[in-house]
């Protein structure tokens, strides 16, 4: 046999070979090289939350340092509102109600986002109508601002239909909170009290 059909015979099982450990590499989960992509784990908490100045019902300044130690409810609307915002303020009011003994460490907390005209007496005349542990938060539109974007809060004043009548554009998310200041859930308007309730108890009952 001459070297040139020797060659052409002994190339054959080469490629053989070389196809199978190609598709070992290709498909066998210990050979195949895995992608960065593929390893990389994502952590750390939600971008949502941080630090403001504001005043509440009482007319007493109000920080989020000042809150830490108490998990909280947090929603953001405002009085004029003629539907969402009352009753998802209503839904953390029965939410806390049904938690019983275990709510008591929730603080629920309503933030304006009309500092035109939710002054701190429209905020305790407005809040008086549900939870008596609610904390009512107004200020400066600066101030109601840097508190909407720690929270990522999107909030509109709609065009005036008259001299200080219009409406509010605003996201509906009740954020829960922990004692210190870092996002735990949200709850949209289709959660219910029950809900809202079931993840306080997770949060204070006992752990497995």
């Amino acid at each position: 046999m001459n070297a040139k059909k020797f060659a052409q015979r002994a190339i054959i099982p080469l490629i053989i070979v070389l196809g199978t450990l190609l598709l070992l590499l290709m498909f066998m989960p210990g050979l195949r090289p895995v992608p960065k992509s593929a390893t990389s784990t994502v952590s750390g908490a939600a971008a949502i939350g941080g630090a403001f100045t504001l005043t509440d019902q009482k007319n007493q300044t109000v920080t989020a340092d000042s809150l830490k130690g108490r998990h909280l409810l947090v929603y953001f609307g405002f009085t004029h509102c003629p539907d969402i915002c009352p009753i998802s303020l209503q839904t953390m009011t029965q939410a806390l109600e049904i938690a019983g003994p275990l709510g008591e460490g929730v603080i629920p907390v309503f933030i304006t986002v009309d500092a035109e005209r939710d002054t701190p007496a429209a905020m305790a005349d407005y809040i008086a109508n549900f939870h008596p542990r609610f904390l009512a938060l107004t200020g400066t539109a600066d101030q109601l601002r840097a508190a909407a974007d720690a929270y990522r809060v999107y909030f509109k004043k709609a065009q005036e239909q008259s001299p200080g009548e219009y409406m509010m554009e605003h996201s509906g998310f009740i954020y829960f909170m922990d004692g210190q200041g870092q996002y735990v859930t949200h709850f949209n308007a289709e959660s219910t009290p029950e809900e809202i309730a079931a993840r306080i108890r997770v949060e204070f009952g006992p752990k497995r």
